[in-house]
């Protein structure tokens, strides 16, 4: 898909399991196993999508790097990781190597999302795109490195500390335009430092929504996940952001749905999402 200098792309660094209750938070388990069977561990199976975006000025910038290759034997078992991560590979398909890479947006720093950040090379853990800067909210990341008994287990630390030790963080302070056309935006509710990214050029604009909103499962107001630190905050954001997505015919991507571009529509006071034909 292009949108104005940019050509995007989504693809899907791979399968990760969570557990369904904790997906949909109050919303029934009759109502939310109707568009996402469980298995038999009552877990969901979710796409870990990341975003590839480049123009001809030699910018090379990946939105989410997914859960890596860290994590331990039993911490695949738990998420129902069976393949190794897909990152680099998708990316060489698309002729990009790590050295490419200009920028690194992380949505915010939980593993599934930022696993891929850094590698193991024998004994150290260094950034897996070496050239490249690591954009993150302070706020994420000041809530990262003091992780309490309900977040830690979202947030590992080899995925993250070793960046600032390089020089290669970038700590954002709120919204910003990182690239000409290029904008993250804090919305607080998943964590307080979550951000999306948009990509806008003339009439067009592409918004990937980040764990505000996986899926499009999560379309419907009270479709809130247990996950989320601020459901109160993720609604209101709903409501405005999911108005305007509509109102502007934004071009949508979710980060744990499969990697598709659609439209979110609205009819009889609900929404969906409409895939767009393969661009």
């Amino acid at each position: 898909m292009r949108i104005g200098a940019y050509e995007v792309q989504a693809f899907s660094d791979g399968i990760f399991r969570l557990d369904g209750g904790s997906m949909f938070g109050v919303v029934p388990k009759p109502l939310w196993e109707k568009v996402k069977p469980a298995d038999p561990l009552n877990r969901v199976a979710m796409d870990m999508t990341c975003l590839l975006i480049r123009d001809r000025a030699r910018h090379v910038v990946v939105v989410e790097t997914g859960a890596g290759p860290k994590l331990t034997d039993k911490q695949k078992r738990n998420f129902g990781i069976e393949d190794p991560p897909a990152l680099l590979d998708e990316l060489a398909k698309r002729g990009v190597h790590p050295d490419d890479v200009t920028l690194v947006i992380n949505t915010h720093l939980h593993f599934d999302h930022a696993g891929g950040n850094t590698y193991r090379d024998d004994e150290r853990v260094v950034a897996t795109f070496p050239r490249a800067s690591y954009a993150v909210q302070r706020l994420e990341w000041q809530d990262a490195l003091a992780a309490n008994e309900r977040t830690r287990g979202s947030y590992l630390p080899d995925d993250y500390a070793p960046l600032e030790a390089a020089g290669k963080l970038e700590l954002l302070d709120g919204d910003g335009e990182l690239l000409p056309g290029v904008f993250v935006e804090q919305v607080r509710g998943h964590t307080r430092g979550t951000q999306t990214v948009r990509i806008k050029a003339a009439d067009q604009t592409l918004w990937f929504s980040s764990d505000f909103l996986p899926d499009r499962h999560h379309l419907p107001l009270p479709w809130i996940p247990a996950f989320d630190l601020f459901p109160l905050e993720t609604l209101e954001a709903k409501r405005t952001l999911l108005a305007r997505a509509v109102a502007e015919r934004w071009t949508v991507a979710f980060t744990h749905d499969v990697p598709r571009f659609g439209r979110i529509e609205q009819a009889e006071g609900r929404y969906r999402f409409e895939e767009l034909a393969a661009q």
